[in-house]
């Protein structure tokens, strides 16, 4: 299906420097072509394209342009995008927020397909996605261009289009198990220049730099420094059964940390896209299952880094502005609220009530409705009744849609056979230990098939994501009717639902959010994950995606979510929940110098360990501290916000999942 994108060009900055470039700005070297004078041996660009672009937003004004690049060293294909310092691309965004989206030294052999856009109306764009199922943001090439861009990568890469859809291109995907396992060698090993292990000639080490190139009315340099690395080759382990929900981090771990690597010894860090070289790390090679803390030299940093002091005094702040914490709304209580016919009469006072001290468990049911949106707040008993109703006979039409399927019609459905399985495998590893769920032949598991399934048919663009059981589960838990729990969950997607789109857009926009909220309440904290090349937050990415399921108990997570559904304050309360945790233990983050890898893993084994009253009336004093400044730093439009009335909750994408 054809995406129609349509954009006003009459004040496009971008857009007009683009034309300025024309077809000139993209420059294509033959693959047996020699490296140029600017390149060290060794070395060899094979495909340039200025004014591919990123869109952070949908305002023109956050833009960025920047230059795409495709790198041959020895066997192997390395893709990089580098943001412009120049006039040519907007400046509404800081140098900062430019490096969050950063493409350096990414291997073609951590990809898994290419997907190609070409609109109707607007612009030719591609996504990356990766071997993990994460996904770059979508690449604008405002010139045309993708055409000569796969051509390019298909001289150095084996390339395929998918027999499924014509506009995906997998990448290294063959038929023969043992060609999949000769491609997966061609990926170099980087090793630490302080080891000594380096096998090879170097193929050089002093900074070069390209020609300066004009542009858009600007000028801007790129410059890369080319190190020792070893020419041994290792082989990616993948398990396509893992649970990915689970693994995400440890998956995008493997990620960033080889193309850190892979920029710190191949490509060199330079001041113009953003790090320093004086950031390198050394690593063991060890397994990569488990991200585990990097060496690091003498000569880089100090045994100690004394900790700056928290611009932000959080306890303080707390006293100050987060108010302590209530019991739970009771029945008695609850009954205030509502007038003789069941209308709530003060939607606000109630929202307020809930931040405040969540719900007694046996009102659940009743008040989850509210707060997700399934019931209206001036509804009465009687039409909240007769919705039931309705709803119920709409949920057993679309659930009918597939039971309906037969073994014949599955065989000739790949996707419903595909998100089937997914499912099935899904709902078998999620909250087992839950009484609610325990036990072989549970009906409650399968309520969760039957309702994950029925909702792939009712939003087959978006249809099923992992990640999206566990979202679902305490909802079914709450509800007890599986009519209920659909609708609810269908309201809880139309705020959550973009977390799961392919282009990753939803979870781009708020760790992109995350980090100028960083920035603002914490500075020291912000500057040394910029000194540790942590400003894609990734760290966070599972805390925003499933909404902290996995880092609390099971009664703690309902608290957590009734307090965040009441948009009390901020409808991004969740981005001042990191915010807040980060704070917590800001100290020991710094005090013990934790590059990604090390940061990664202790922010997983915070699991279950985390003060949610503390941090709730933590969060609550940052939001309230930051005001409207925090509330700028969030851009509109990201999740969870509000749907918008006409009806097209999500962009429409493929069946690919996370």
């Amino acid at each position: 299906m054809q995406e129609a994108e349509l954009h006003d060009l009459s004040d496009d900055a971008d857009y007009a420097a683009s034309q300025l470039h024309g077809s000139a700005s993209m420059m294509r070297c033959d693959s047996g072509k020699q490296s140029t004078s600017s390149e060290p041996d060794g070395a060899e660009v094979v495909y340039t394209k200025d004014n591919v672009t990123i869109h952070p937003t949908q305002f023109a004004s956050e833009r960025i342009s920047g230059r795409l690049k495709l790198i041959k060293q020895g066997s192997s294909l390395f893709m990089t995008w580098i943001p412009y310092k120049g006039q040519n691309s907007n400046a509404k965004l800081s140098e900062k927020d430019r490096n969050l989206y950063t493409i350096k030294a990414l291997p073609f052999t951590d990809m898994r397909s290419i997907r190609r856009h070409n609109p109707a109306f607007g612009w030719q764009y591609i996504i990356v996605v990766l071997a993990s199922g994460l996904a770059f943001p979508p690449l604008y090439f405002y010139n045309g261009g993708v055409k000569e861009f796969l051509a390019a990568i298909k001289q150095h890469v084996f390339l395929v289009r998918s027999a499924e859809d014509a506009n995906i291109f997998l990448v290294n995907d063959f038929q023969s198990p043992l060609q999949r396992t000769l491609s997966s060698f061609e990926l170099p090993r980087a090793v630490s220049v302080t080891t000594g292990q380096s096998a090879v000639t170097p193929v050089g080490e002093s900074l070069s730099h390209e020609n300066r190139e004009k542009g858009g009315g600007g000028s801007h340099d790129e410059g890369a420094s080319f190190s020792r690395y070893n020419g041994r080759q290792r082989r990616r382990n993948h398990d396509p059964a893992r649970d990915i929900s689970i693994n995400v981090l440890e998956k995008f771990s493997l990620v960033t940390k080889f193309a850190r690597e892979t920029t710190s010894q191949l490509f060199g860090d330079s001041p113009s896209n953003g790090f320093s070289s004086l950031e390198r790390r050394t690593h063991n090679n060890t397994p990569i299952d488990l991200p585990h803390k990097a060496s690091i030299t003498v000569d880089e940093v100090p045994n100690e880094i004394p900790v700056a002091p928290d611009s932000l005094d959080l306890d303080k702040q707390s006293l100050i502005w987060g108010k302590p914490r209530q019991p739970p709304l009771g029945s008695e209580e609850w009954a205030t609220f509502l007038d003789s016919e069941g209308r709530v009469m003060d939607s606000k006072a109630l929202r307020k009530r809930i931040f405040y001290g969540g719900v007694e468990h046996n009102l659940r049911r009743e008040i989850w409705a509210f707060l997700l949106g399934y019931h209206s707040y001036d509804s009465t008993y009687a039409e909240r009744e007769f919705l039931r109703s309705v709803k119920k006979s709409e949920y057993e039409t679309i659930k009918h849609q597939w039971q309906s399927i037969s073994n014949e019609q599955a065989r000739r459905f790949t996707k419903f056979r595909e998100r089937k399985g997914l499912i099935e495998k899904d709902v078998v590893r999620t909250d087992r230990s839950l009484a609610f769920y325990d036990g072989d032949d549970n009906p409650n598991v399968n309520l969760l098939r039957d309702i994950l399934l029925t909702y792939s048919f009712y939003n087959f663009d978006l249809g099923y994501c992992q990640g999206m059981s566990d979202l679902l589960s305490p909802i079914l838990f709450v509800m007890g009717d599986e009519p209920e729990a659909f609708w609810c969950f269908v309201a809880l997607m139309g705020r959550l639902g973009p977390n799961f789109n392919r282009d990753q857009n939803g979870m781009h926009s708020q760790l992109f959010a995350l980090s100028k909220l960083v920035e603002f309440l914490d500075v020291p904290l912000h500057n040394y994950f910029k000194q540790n090349d942590c400003l894609n937050y990734f760290f966070c990415f599972r805390w925003v995606l499933i909404q902290f399921k996995r880092e609390f108990e099971y009664e703690k997570t309902m608290r957590l979510w009734e307090v965040l559904w009441t948009h009390h304050l901020s409808e991004h309360l969740h981005l001042y929940v990191c915010v807040a945790i980060l704070k917590r233990y800001r100290n020991k983050i710094m005090g013990e110098q934790m590059d990604f890898d090390t940061l990664l893993k202790f922010i997983n084994e915070l699991s279950f360990q985390i003060d949610l009253d503390a941090i709730l009336k933590d969060a609550e004093a940052l939001c309230l501290c930051a005001g409207e400044h925090g509330a700028a730093c969030i851009p509109p439009g990201t999740p969870p916000s509000l749907p918008a009335d006409d009806g097209l909750l999500y962009y429409q994408q493929d069946d690919e999942v996370l």
